[in-house]
């Protein structure tokens, strides 16, 4: 029997592209828990750079310069092997974020002043057991804390232009499990995990609602919640050098409301729940393929896409409707140390941001582009 000998080397090295910072949306991770499947005790930290090019038109002709900030997500864990059948492992990582800008004056333009800056932080304890060589299970908890600050600015918003709502962090606590089946002679595994949605209560201040009817500042508590997610994961061996490897990941953003109470009046007293984002669902699919050069070297490519949306009519904050990439990794390993490095090109699907009730179109976003860096280093002990 022909058998696929491919080392962590080749597998690790392949799937760092796929979990480099996402541009598009607020899904910078994918909350990817591949670490348990490694083999020993293993640590590991990683860093990933995000730069993005976001500009369009408004739809009284004023250019909207680039409203997209570099951002950075870090991330580490660590997993032990507590007998031949049982793992478990501590991940740390930025799941959720967004720092999206429009420049200008909301004075002249239809969406100058508007922003959306959010941020997150997760801790996952997951645990595996393997039933045989090829069959095994894995669940866990996942606590995570989000916070952000959002303005609403500019024509486009009428009376609500200048609205401000400031999100303290609050925190949640959810679950994942799954099941994986591997044949490991030929580096074959085909994992799945479900993550449950997360609801997060935030205490929140809005300032700057139109008054009267409201009074200008009000105070509370509201319910955020992060979305449902599935994650398949599979790689096969091609030959003893060669790993094929492939993801796909659905992210129920439909979950996401976020509803205060002074936005919720404002927009329609008679209708509760009017959220100040409103996100598709979506899915995100990665292929790309592995290769050891030397038993220290390895590299790799992908290619990742997210289908467009049902319309191109998006939210403001968050201006992109689906992507392509296309990613580049490479890696050096010793006996205890591996280190990987990838870079991702994404390209940002056209769309235009919309307001109001009906949906209404304010402004055009064409051609646009992000560039993504990440390093991970691991530790075998």
């Amino acid at each position: 029997m022909m058998r696929y000998p491919l080392t962590a080397t080749v597998i690790s090295a392949a799937l760092l592209t796929g979990h480099l910072a996402n541009a598009g949306g607020l899904d910078r991770t994918g909350l990817p828990i591949g670490i348990i499947f490694q083999d020993g005790n293993y640590a590991e930290i990683t860093f990933a750079n995000t730069s993005p090019s976001v500009t369009g038109t408004d739809l009284l002709g004023n250019p909207i310069g680039n409203v997209g900030a570099s951002f950075r997500s870090f991330g580490g864990g660590i997993k032990l092997d507590l007998s031949d059948s049982i793992s478990v492992a501590l991940i740390a990582e930025e799941p959720y974020g967004s720092d999206v800008t429009y420049p200008g004056s909301g004075a002249a333009t239809l969406l100058g002043g508007t922003s959306a800056v959010a941020s997150s932080q997760s801790l996952t304890a997951v645990g595996r057991y393997k039933f045989n060589e090829r069959f095994s299970a894995h669940a866990g908890v996942r606590h995570q804390s989000i916070e952000g600050d959002i303005t609403l600015s500019g024509l486009a918003y009428g009376g609500l232009s200048g609205y401000n709502v400031a999100l303290s962090k609050g925190s949640g606590t959810g679950f994942l499990v799954g099941a994986a089946y591997e044949i490991p002679e030929y580096a074959l595994r085909v994992a799945v995990t479900y993550n449950s949605k997360i609801d997060h209560d935030l205490p929140f201040v809005e300032t700057n609602l139109p008054s009267p009817p409201l009074p200008p500042t009000i105070a509370g508590t509201t319910t955020v919640t992060s979305p449902a997610s599935i994650n398949l994961d599979v790689q096969t061996g091609i030959n003893e050098n060669t790993l094929l490897f492939g993801s796909v990941r659905y992210a129920k953003w439909s979950d996401l409301k976020i509803s205060p109470t002074g936005f919720d009046a404002a927009v329609d007293p008679t209708i509760p729940g009017s959220s100040i984002s409103d996100i598709e669902d979506s899915f995100n699919y990665t292929v790309g393929v592995g290769r050891k050069i030397n038993e220290q070297f390895s590299v790799s490519a992908s290619v990742g896409y997210e289908p467009e949306g049902t319309d191109d009519l998006v939210s403001p904050l968050a201006p992109s409707n689906g992507n392509w990439s296309i990613g580049l990794g490479a890696q050096y390993k010793t006996e205890a140390v591996t280190i990987s490095g990838g870079v991702r090109y994404t390209k940002l699907g056209d769309a235009r941001p919309e307001t109001g009730t009906p949906d209404t179109a304010r402004a055009n976003f064409t051609d646009n582009s992000a560039v993504s860096v990440g390093m991970k280093i691991g530790f075998n002990f």
